[in-house]
């Protein structure tokens, strides 16, 4: 059965992705994830950044 995990829980794994001080690998083991949805989260976040700071036409 595929384990399903909070906004709140996919942000801070995502934002600890995005500041780079540990491998993808490392913050999958402090997480007890797989490193693949650490990568996928913190891709999202970024995505996800982009359209928020975009400007919006009048």
């Amino acid at each position: 059965m595929k384990k399903s995990y909070d906004s709140k829980f996919k942000s801070r794994v995502a934002l600890e992705a995005l500041r780079g001080e540990l491998t993808g690998a490392e913050i999958a083991g402090k997480y007890q994830v797989h490193p693949n949805p650490v990568q996928q989260w913190k891709k999202k976040l970024m995505e996800d950044a982009f359209e928020i700071s975009r400007p919006r036409p009048s």
